[in-house]
């Protein structure tokens, strides 16, 4: 049901010029917000976000953004040269040319976006690891996979800005300055697309022509007015593409005064804070996973191990395990089991094969029918881990021990015990409100994922 429509309400008065000056560009694109929300910074769980301030229905429509208001490659000033040149723009990321474009156009008084643009003064208010210190990454997130996550972003991105942008850049000097598009700024808009950018879902095709060639996915965009809808697992609001135009659609009832929230995706805390800045409040995020290096099982499958020949029987098959997985792979355990079950039978099938099974699967070259996805599905659930053969039981129990080491606890702190430290600061809430927002995010980050290992322990406890 739609609503009418009216002229963007701001509800902080004059100290929100920034986006009082966003709210009447709106207008001027003909960008259409609904008379039942508002923008606002109070009342929200982050800077900016959106409340109702009325009862909305399911399938109200909350703003419509016309297609000419978004920024991408495709609509900045510098379209037609970044469309010309877009063979020498190439890069892993595939952002190069929405990144020119947002150098060009932040640095740009003249802007077409600049009212959009100048809500940030300032992108390191994100917050997102990669603006943090090594050494406080390493300190409160060890063990969660994101400071190795950030590790390898900063170093893509000095190579692609070296590689790639600064050669165009002074090659297009009259557009570009590298004294002013510098690497520093360059990586602050690589965290803003990160955090505020859409990719359009691939339109589905009815063709099997092309079935096994996978379409490369859509370049991000920024969307004006949809960025400033903060993230929830639990969303009450999502995004919708029409070729005109996209809407922010309500999905279920949302009371006056409550915040409106989009998902940005089926998110773990840890790639929340990694790619967004910020977490959910545990246990609220149901999206939570812990990731078991596929390399902690090869080390516990190696344990123990006396003979030259058992030792070689495990090395041969460790060997053929990697050749099924990907490179660095890991096991993903969720809330209610494994989110990687296929990966994890198989590797489990493998390394628990007595020699002459192994030397059989090898002459068969695999397994000579396909398992039944459903019921792997059903056996490394939460309802299903406790009934796993002991030998499977064991490597898992032990590979989670071995991982929740990792955390860095200290190595005789096991199980229960490693989980203590974080569990005492989670429920004595004048302490959590003593710690910096860096570190209740790290917090609830290691707890989350501590407490999907722990639980998982228990299940496989013989």
């Amino acid at each position: 049901m739609a609503t009418e429509a009216k002229r963007a309400k701001v509800v902080d008065g004059a100290e929100l010029s920034p986006l009082q000056n966003f709210l009447q560009w709106c207008d001027r694109v003909g960008l259409v917000l609904s008379s039942k929300v508002c923008v606002s910074k109070e009342g929200t769980v982050a800077e900016y976000g959106m409340l109702a301030t009325d009862d909305i229905e399911e399938g109200e429509v909350l703003f419509t953004i016309p297609r000419p208001a978004l920024l991408h490659q495709g609509t900045t000033k510098v379209s037609a040269l970044l469309e010309k040149e877009k063979s020498s723009l190439e890069s892993s990321s595939g952002w190069v040319p929405l990144l020119l474009a947002l150098l060009y156009e932040y640095t740009s008084s003249q802007s077409h976006w600049k009212p959009y643009l100048s809500l940030w003064t300032d992108f390191k208010t994100l917050d997102h690891p990669m603006f943090w210190s090594k050494e406080e990454r390493d300190s409160l997130l060890r063990g969660t996979g994101v400071p190795e996550a950030v590790d390898t972003d900063l170093a893509n991105i000095e190579r692609e800005y070296t590689d790639v942008v600064l050669p165009f850049m002074i090659k297009h000097s009259d557009l570009w300055n590298p004294n002013t598009h510098t690497l520093e700024l360059y990586t602050k808009l690589v965290a803003f697309i990160m955090a505020y950018s859409f990719q359009e879902p691939q339109e589905e095709e009815d063709d099997d022509e092309d079935e096994e060639e996978e379409k490369a996915p859509n370049p991000p965009m920024m969307v004006p007015m949809a960025d400033m809808l903060n993230h929830v697992s639990n969303h009450n609001a999502n995004l919708e593409f029409t070729p005109d135009s996209l809407k922010m659609v309500c999905v279920r009832p949302i009371p006056k005064g409550d915040e409106v929230f989009n998902t940005y995706g089926q998110m773990a805390n840890w790639q929340l804070l990694h790619m967004y800045g910020f977490t959910e409040p545990y246990p609220s995020n149901s999206n939570d996973t812990a990731d078991i290096p596929a390399a902690n099982l090869y080390r516990v499958a190696t344990q123990g191990i006396q003979s030259d020949l058992d030792r070689q029987l495990r090395e041969e098959q460790w060997e053929m395990v990697c050749e099924m997985l990907p490179e660095k792979a890991a096991f993903v355990f969720g809330k209610q089991g494994c989110l990687t079950d296929t990966e994890l039978h198989t590797a489990l099938k493998v390394l628990c094969m007595s020699a002459e099974e192994f030397s059989e699967f090898k002459e068969n070259e695999g397994w000579e029918e396909d398992e039944d996805d459903e019921k792997i599905s059903q056996a490394f659930s939460n309802d299903g881990l406790p009934e796993l053969k002991p030998s499977w039981k064991r490597l898992i129990h032990e590979t989670a021990r071995l991982t929740l080491r990792s955390y860095g606890d200290g190595e005789e702190k096991l199980g229960e015990n490693a989980v203590d430290g974080d569990r005492a600061l989670m429920e004595d809430k004048a302490a959590l409100a003593g710690l910096s927002c860096r570190q209740q995010r790290a917090l609830q980050v290691r707890y989350g994922q501590k407490r999907i290992l722990q639980r998982l322990m228990e299940l496989t406890k013989s």
